[in-house]
């Protein structure tokens, strides 16, 4: 089978926004929450009909997902705005897994809050997982928005969220959100930005030494890490650290969000297989046909698929590795004989 790991609900019913809109308006003129809406079943099935006529033109059985990564906008009001948002986010992902039990699984987005600490999040953490069958989260390392005032992740604040993770036996997508920073464009800069500061914070402490069973994923191919793999390998040595494959890549991820193939035969010739795991975040950040080939920008199989790999590695790709740096994702699809 084929497990997208890195899917957003970006085409959400249009009552779920407009709530959004109004929380915020709420929150700056100091008024009162509004009532969320009542959402029919019907208008998540048409919601997603998009989503799943792709899916099923690529071949993708699964796609593990989760809010819409640049709405989290973690630094949007305070922690109790960001807490009740994150809340009816999962609560709609939560529907989407529950209508579609074989096509989508959930992964749950958090009440980060700038300067707010970590632990605040692990009650969510906790319910998505224990009470929503979700398999993993998103965890943002720079709740600010661009402004980069939170602690780097190998920062012992971050442990208490940490140990719940390996307790919960979930990993987490390291995965920012809009930008507040007018000099960082939201998909463009600030997330790639992000992924290749996330590495370089990894390789220049020693989390995974206190913490070896922690799993992270960094996607968008690992933002600029594949392509100056010789400079990380250059500055660990310089650091005093082992090698990155030691060091970093027993613990750490890439996902194949890569939109063109020789980004993708990059990413392959630099990084391990057993790291890399499928990954398409369609409908996403870019949604447009490519003029070169005339097939979507976001169509990552076809990349995948011209790399002629062999069947084991291929399924490796597609399937074993999401299973195993997903557990739950893995005893959820056993439970359906898959």
């Amino acid at each position: 089978m084929i497990i997208d790991c890195h899917g957003h609900y970006t085409t959400v019913p249009a009552e779920h926004a407009d709530w959004r809109d109004a929380q915020v308006a709420a929150f700056t003129d100091g008024g009162p929450a509004p009532t969320y809406p009542a959402i029919s079943d019907d208008q998540i099935h048409e919601s997603v009909a998009g989503q799943l006529k792709l899916m099923d033109e690529r071949g993708i059985d699964m796609t593990v997902f989760s809010p819409r990564a640049s709405a989290m906008a973690h630094h949007i009001g305070d922690d109790e705005v960001s807490a009740a948002w994150t809340r009816v986010n999962n609560d709609l992902i939560h529907r989407v897994t529950t209508l579609y039990p074989d096509r989508f699984i959930g992964v749950g987005q958090l009440p980060q809050s700038p300067g707010v600490p970590i632990e605040r999040s692990i009650d969510e953490l906790r319910r998505c997982v224990l009470e929503l069958g979700f398999v993993g989260c998103n965890l943002n390392p720079d709740p600010s928005g661009g402004h980069w005032t939170a602690p780097p992740l190998t920062d012992r604040n971050w442990y208490p969220f940490y140990e719940v993770m390996i307790e919960l036996d979930v990993p987490a997508m390291v995965h920012v959100s809009g930008t507040a920073n007018r000099s960082f464009h939201a998909t463009g800069a600030h997330y790639l930005n992000a992924d290749t500061t996330a590495f370089m914070q990894l390789l220049s402490g020693d989390l995974f030494a206190d913490l070896p069973e922690l799993r992270l994923i960094i996607p968008h191919g690992g933002g600029a890490v594949p392509y100056h793999w010789g400079r990380y390998r250059g500055l660990a040595d310089m650091l005093g650290k082992p090698r990155p494959a030691e060091h970093v890549m027993r613990n750490v991820f890439f996902d194949t969000c890569v939109y063109h193939q020789p980004g993708i035969d990059l990413l392959f010739d630099v990084i391990d297989t057993d790291n890399i795991l499928f990954g398409s975040e369609m409908i996403g950040a870019v949604r447009g046909i490519d003029p070169r080939t005339g097939h979507f920008f976001d169509d990552t199989r076809r990349y995948v698929e011209a790399l002629d790999l062999p069947p084991d590695v291929r399924a490796k790709v597609y399937e074993h590795n999401a299973r195993r740096v997903y557990p739950r994702l893995d005893t959820a699809l056993k439970a359906r004989s898959r």
